[in-house]
């Protein structure tokens, strides 16, 4: 599964899903799934998403 990759709406569901069922953190996430967080961060805010540490997902800027 590659969330740089895949349509950005499918991963924010599933990244969100799993840093609410599985992961405390979104580096505990990345680091489990050996993906790079920068990467990850950076194409999500292209895609006007930004990362919450309070609530532990990603949401719309």
């Amino acid at each position: 599964m590659n969330f740089l990759t895949m349509d950005i709406n499918i991963a924010y569901s599933m990244i969100n899903m799993k840093l609410r069922d599985f992961y405390s953190s979104l580096d505990n996430l990345c680091d489990d799934m050996d993906i790079s967080k920068s990467e990850l961060v950076e194409r999500f805010e292209k895609n006007g998403y930004i990362y919450s540490e309070n609530t532990n997902q990603f949401i719309q800027k």
